[in-house]
């Protein structure tokens, strides 16, 4: 195969204003929060982009306030032809400033510029136009004749997909009549900082949506404020048990998208081509950083070597490095201590007998970096093949009959997705009824609509986000 080599296309930084410092979006306006600050900081190359506001327990107190204040006065009366009109213009705000979220993104993330440019702010526009058109017409949802918003909804997203996780929150939230109050996580606030100058743009009445930055315990004291309504979490697992844990006995509703291990099944009479390019984008797309992330592959055994050659060529043409660079296909880790948890199970994999492969590649002098990885000879009793590794790591496992790809697959305490890799419809509706997990994909993966609801089963959480069971899990008696 041939490798080209291609000359480095960076994308301009020049497009982005970076404050040096930022505080907490209340009511309307950027005010002083009562805390200390941290740092933001780019995973590519260490550089401290910005100083952030850590918010306390009062800050949050205010914001959840100016979000109940804005609810009660203002949201809550305006119809939903009203309301649709602010989300179709943050929709096209977005979009126009699709290029400047694009790179704030890759410099705060790590993410490839070409990820956060072609799937996250195109996929952040289409939430906002989908719910817009929603906002008027929660009586036809099938939800009841005439649902009503729960109140105050706090919302809590991650460091992976930070202004995309921010669309599947707000969006549903303020279309079903709820207002906001939002923390991003800690190492990627900037584009959630960024995305309340668009609210300020919007002209949506101030209160609607507040964002207060801080780590854990800013999350904590949101989550538990006894004037928020409802809950929205993505994250781990762990923390998403902790929420569960302090929410139950209150009238709080609660949707919850957690952590995965998903299995990407290859049949032998499969697209192989395909199903390696669906491979590669199932487990190497944003660094593995993706709670459905196909992280399990399992491949029938007369085709193995076939696909695990063909794999070693494919990842033998990803370029790994600068996230700016319009060329780069892995770019960094989030963290360091996202980092370390990658080398830590990655050195168990190699503990427990497992063979590591990795394409020869550079690796940046500075920054959070780790090439993309497989390990061969797994088996279900490796943790590698149990645990979320949440990086570019992939577990190859292999089957003889639909009956253990199955079994294989659902032995997991996740069940957020999986693929299937097969020409023969009928097989592929027998396997996504026998799948334990939120969602199956169908000869692709890691494939995305606003139309279509997301989430997942046992340990991956509870609820659904996107599609009009989206929007029930934001109005009151409400069940999709």
């Amino acid at each position: 195969m041939t490798k080209f080599e291609y000359a480095p296309a960076p994308e301009s930084r020049s497009i982005v204003d970076i404050k040096s410092s930022y505080g907490l979006y209340i009511g309307g306006e950027f005010v002083d929060g009562k805390g200390g600050s941290f740092k933001s900081i780019s995973p590519s190359t260490e550089e401290v982009l910005a100083e952030v506001t850590e918010a306390t327990a009062d800050d949050v107190d205010l914001a959840v306030k100016a979000a109940r204040q804005a609810y009660d006065k203002v949201w809550s009366k305006l119809p939903g032809s009203e309301r649709a009109k602010y989300l179709y213009r943050i929709a096209r705000i977005m979009a126009e400033r699709s290029r400047e979220f694009a790179v704030l993104e890759s410099l705060d993330n790590g993410k490839p510029i070409k990820e956060s440019r072609d799937v996250d702010l195109p996929l952040v526009s289409q939430w906002f136009f989908y719910y817009a058109g929603w906002a008027d017409k929660l009586g036809h949802a099938g939800l009841g004749p005439d649902p009503k918003a729960l109140g105050v909804a706090g919302q809590v997203i991650p460091w992976n997909f930070p202004i995309m996780m921010l669309a599947w929150k707000i969006a549903p939230a303020l279309a079903a009549g709820n207002t906001v109050v939002l923390k991003p996580a800690e190492t990627t606030p900037l584009t959630a900082l960024l995305f309340a100058e668009v609210c300020q743009q919007a002209e949506l009445p101030p209160g609607v949506v507040n964002i207060i930055t801080g780590a854990g315990a800013t999350g904590q004291a949101l989550v538990e404020h006894p004037d928020v309504d409802k809950v929205a979490f993505t994250g781990s697992t762990a923390v998403g048990k902790a929420i569960a844990r302090s929410v139950a006995g209150t009238s709080k509703k609660v949707t919850l998208e957690l952590g995965g291990k998903a299995a990407n099944i290859v049949f032998d009479d499969a697209p192989l081509d395909q199903a390696v390019e669906g491979i590669v984008g199932g487990i190497f797309f944003n660094q593995g950083h993706v709670c459905c992330a196909g992280s399990r592959l399992l491949v029938q055994e007369s085709v193995y070597d076939e696909v695990i050659d063909k794999l070693k060529q494919r990842m033998s043409t990803l370029r790994l490095g600068d996230p700016l660079d319009k060329n780069t296909d892995i770019g960094a880790i989030n963290s360091a201590e996202q980092l370390a948890r990658i080398k830590e199970l990655s050195d168990v994999g190699d503990a427990e007998g497992a063979e590591r492969w990795s394409a020869p590649c550079e690796i940046p002098d500075s920054g959070f970096w780790f090439a993309p990885t497989i390990f061969t000879g797994v088996t279900q009793a490796h943790r590698i093949a149990r645990e979320e590794i949440f990086g570019p790591v992939l577990s190859i496992l292999t089957f003889r009959t639909p009956a253990e790809a199955v079994e294989k697959a659902n032995n997991t305490p996740y069940g957020l997705s999986a693929g299937v890799w097969t020409e023969k419809g009928s097989r592929i509706l027998s396997m996504a009824n026998q799948l334990r997990a939120g969602v199956v994909w169908a000869n692709t993966f890691n494939k995305f609509d606003p139309a279509s609801p997301f989430g997942g089963y046992k340990e991956s959480g509870y609820g659904r986000e996107g599609g009009r069971h989206g929007l029930a899990a934001y109005l009151q008696g409400a069940s999709a």
